[in-house]
Order: structure tokens, then C-alpha cells, then sequence
């Protein structure tokens, strides 16, 4: 079981992640109102802005004030077992991450 820092201290378990979007569209902001209807909504925020939403294989909907990207690139340094900063280094010399 690998765990996804996801801000604030807060995990997920990576493999019941379905999918991480943006919070600016009007589907994303009905996701988010369905699952607050639902009981389905865990806000990990602690009051700052929602970056991005968490989709959960148990339809839990996760609110987090990571960027999309940053959680992304956490997900894939667990999933490949490097630490983030080598990921980053590799794919920077690679030239797959432009700054």
C-alpha cells in the first residue's frame, strides 16, 4: 500500500485514485457538489483555496489545495519508486520537464 501526501499531512492511497482534475470547470464544480449532497465530499484544505479534486474508486471526492501537477508528479514518483527531486532531475535532463 503506497500513500500520496496530498497537503497538510494528508494521504490517499495511490492505486484507489480514479482521477486528479482542475477545479475550474463547471463539471468539476457539479462533481464536487454531488458528493457534498452525498456525505462523499473529505476537504483536506484546512481553509485555503481548492487546487485540485481527487476522484476516488469508492466515489469519495478528496478536496486539496496541492496543484494538479504537483500531485500528478508526487503519484508518479511513488508509482516508479524514485524520490521526487531525482524524477525531476532525470526527466529535466531528458528534456520531458521544461521549467
Amino acid at each position: 500500500m503506497q500513500l500520496l501526501n496530498v497537503g497538510f499531512g494528508n494521504t490517499v492511497i495511490v492505486d484507489r485514485v480514479v482521477a486528479v482534475i482542475n477545479t475550474g470547470s463547471s463539471p468539476a464544480r457539479k462533481i464536487k457538489e454531488i458528493a457534498k449532497k452525498n456525505g462523499k465530499l473529505v476537504d483536506v484544505t484546512e481553509g485555503r483555496r481548492t487546487r485540485s479534486i481527487i476522484i476516488m474508486d469508492s466515489d469519495h471526492i478528496v478536496l486539496s489545495s496541492v496543484q494538479t501537477e504537483t500531485i500528478s508528479q508526487r503519484m508518479l514518483a511513488v508509482q516508479t519508486g524514485y524520490h521526487l527531486a531525482e524524477l525531476v532531475s532525470t526527466h529535466t535532463a531528458k528534456g520531458t520537464i521544461r521549467s
